[in-house]
């Protein structure tokens, strides 16, 4: 039997019947209905178009809402949240954030420069555009700075000035006075949790994060004792942060990637495009 459902249509002109499970129905076809139907069946049986879903691909909207091809228990928004903002532990905000620094990020990832099994997971199973375009997503998401959000307190001298003597520079030199961070390469501090931040500072200490250029933020977490890397966290967490200030474009992914001094220019273990 033919089931195709022009078939059907063809039936309907020619009996005048409407095929319905084990019966036929009598139906009297005027011109006009038979034209409309004739085209609400063409059009059933038309090409899809994909003009508004490959939208959602390029801009990463479908890959950090549907985990892509890492699945959609692995979506981002799932731990970063509709608005990029994190969840306030482990998951940090992503809104705002530099789109060369995320894809970075993500490389860093998938190569075990740093460490975190389920985002290894994810970004292994991802492409190196599928990296592009979630950044871009997340980057292009409003991040408004909280600027009614207190201060913890006058801020440590760690945090502006460093310590010379022990190879500790300032945070603000490089994440700014307000947790805003300098250049593309320098993510702000300001709007992510503390226990984030301090997580990040044991990573580096323990070298299970290892994607900063020439090692400045390893080095500087092993010089910090457990107590100072605390407060710090707990400072700069309460920065208002807001989008980077502009800096040198020598900071960016982009423009060190073949930069011999930065492991970012290491190849990925896995290669899919």
């Amino acid at each position: 039997m033919d089931n195709h459902p022009l078939s059907a249509c063809r039936r309907c002109f020619t009996t005048g019947t409407v095929q319905g499970g084990s019966s036929s129905l009598p139906m009297t076809i005027r011109p006009t209905s038979a034209a409309a139907l004739l085209v609400l069946t063409l059009a059933a049986c038309g090409p899809v178009k994909r003009g508004a879903a490959d939208q959602f691909t390029r801009t990463g909207e479908l890959i950090a809402l549907s985990g892509g091809d890492a699945g959609a228990p692995n979506a981002c928004v799932a731990c970063h949240g509709l608005d990029g903002r994190g969840n306030g532990a482990g998951a940090p905000r992503l809104a705002g954030l530099n789109r060369g620094y995320m894809t970075a990020q993500l490389e860093a990832y998938a190569s075990g420069r740093r460490r975190h099994p389920e985002m290894e997971a994810i970004a292994r199973k991802l492409t190196l555009a599928q990296y592009d375009a979630v950044s871009n997503y997340f980057a292009a998401l409003r991040f408004q700075p909280d600027i009614s959000s207190s201060v913890a307190g006058s801020p440590p001298v760690l945090y502006q000035r460093g310590d010379p003597a022990r190879g500790i520079a300032g945070c603000a030199s490089c994440h700014g006075d307000h947790g805003e961070g300098v250049g593309p390469a320098n993510p702000p501090l300001g709007g992510q949790a503390a226990a984030y931040l301090a997580e990040q500072l044991d990573q580096w200490r323990r070298g299970a994060r290892r994607n900063d250029p020439e090692n400045v933020m390893l080095e500087i977490a092993r010089a910090l004792t457990l107590g100072e890397s605390a407060a710090l966290a707990a400072y700069a967490s309460s920065l208002p942060g807001g989008l980077p200030r502009p800096g040198s474009p020598a900071a960016s992914p982009e423009a060190h990637r073949d930069d011999p001094r930065s492991d970012v220019s290491m190849p990925l273990r896995r290669a899919v495009e």
